[in-house]
């Protein structure tokens, strides 16, 4: 996750990092991806059930009936645990969390445990009655996923109407007080949408909205052939960097992340470079607090089962189950060797990455996406754009 806004407009400065210790239980939810002790934030995908049939979804959504393989209680001693663990976000996702009845019982039971209970939605099923309850039980924000505007949208969500249901979330949500904000995955098929969504941010006062890189994961898989080449993806981060300066210069500040491509760190620095020296090497500090993909230490999942992945989208490798054992005691086994090796994973990574002088602040990019496309967990993420001369090779 890339702050391109805290990096780029200058809205973090190295000291606010440092002010607080860098402990993950100690600094406010906007400066966690510079904590020093990376306890994970926990995506739990709570349901695989959804009520629309989205064409990227990286959990294989199933319809919206059913039942759902770990109960109430089962999840209330689940998030006990964490709790103690030091877990500092429970993430709630699916599927459709929303699905759930309980979701609103559990998120209480996290914020009660001293945890930070979000959630990621498509946002059709948040009525007024559901965002007070959500308001109600102290959740810090609820991220609706947007993949364009109306004609664009509806097509990936698969459901007519799917747009207009999620701005009816958002207003509802913005009149109870809920920090809300939109959720973005790059692809062929939407980066054309891209200034339509910084316009929605300053037409509908959303503060925030993070940009996803395209994942090889569940159907997502499908569409590797709709992902930008790397001359695109420059072109994109160059857009984005444009359209959140716009926003910040005509007084509308904006809170701009991309998720799941850290190539982006170096590439802001690189621009930083040309255009403000100085806040270049500001930012070169805190993306070494960053330290880039952080999966299988900063961030872990739990699946709709119960298992337990190094993130929500490499679910082919399962470390154990929280039915079966705490997730606290999986997390710390040394016997689990891949697990084990994603703690300190710079000295296992080969290809590019192992050579790229931006390993200590990219940490070798997405394991998940090097696999699906190589074949080996270990080999360079084929989505990193950066040239051989940038990285350090010539």
């Amino acid at each position: 996750m890339i702050g391109i806004s805290k990096l780029y407009c200058g809205q973090v400065e190295p000291s606010d990092a440092l002010r607080y210790g860098r402990e993950s239980s100690k600094l406010p939810s906007h400066l966690l991806q510079f904590s020093r002790d990376k306890k994970p934030v926990i995506v739990w995908n709570m349901t695989q059930r959804c009520n629309l049939r989205c064409v990227h979804c990286y959990a294989h959504a199933v319809a919206v009936n059913g039942v759902d393989a770990i109960s109430t209680e089962q999840a209330r001693t689940m998030i006990d645990d964490l709790a103690a663990y030091g877990a500092p976000v429970m993430l709630f996702s699916g599927g459709e969390p929303l699905a759930r009845t309980d979701l609103v019982e559990l998120a209480s039971h996290a914020t009660a445990r001293g945890m930070r209970a979000v959630i990621s939605t498509n946002g059709t099923l948040i009525t007024k009655e559901k965002a007070r309850e959500l308001k109600a039980v102290g959740l810090s924000y609820v991220g609706i996923s947007l993949d364009g505007m109306e004609a664009v949208h509806d097509k990936f969500r698969a459901v007519p109407g799917a747009f207009k249901k999620a701005l009816e979330g958002i207003a509802n949500c913005q009149a109870e007080g809920l920090k809300v904000g939109l959720r973005f995955t790059i692809n062929k098929r939407n980066v054309a949408e891209i200034p339509g969504i910084f316009r929605l941010l300053k037409d509908l006062s959303v503060p925030r909205a993070c940009f996803y890189h395209l994942v090889y994961s569940g159907r997502g898989s499908e569409l590797i052939k709709e992902d930008l080449n790397h001359q695109e993806t420059r072109q994109v981060l160059d857009l984005i960097m444009d359209e959140t300066r716009a926003l910040f210069e005509a007084g509308h500040p904006k809170e701009i992340l991309t998720v799941d491509n850290h190539a982006d760190g170096p590439y802001v620095w690189m621009r930083l470079k040309r255009e403000d020296p100085k806040r270049a090497e500001e930012v070169f500090a805190l993306l070494q607090y960053n330290e880039g993909n952080n999966s299988g230490r900063g961030i872990g999942c739990i699946s709709w089962d119960g298992k337990v992945h190094a993130d929500q989208f490499w679910r082919q490798h399962v470390f154990g189950n929280v039915l079966e054992r705490p997730f606290s005691q999986i997390w710390d086994d040394p016997s689990i060797e891949l697990l084990h090796k994603l703690k300190d994973k710079k000295q296992y990574v080969g290809g590019r990455c192992a050579r790229c002088r931006f390993l200590n602040i990219c940490g070798g990019n997405f394991r998940a996406r090097a696999e699906a496309f190589y074949g080996d967990a270990w080999a360079q993420d084929p989505a990193c754009y950066l040239t051989d001369a940038e990285i350090g090779l010539q």
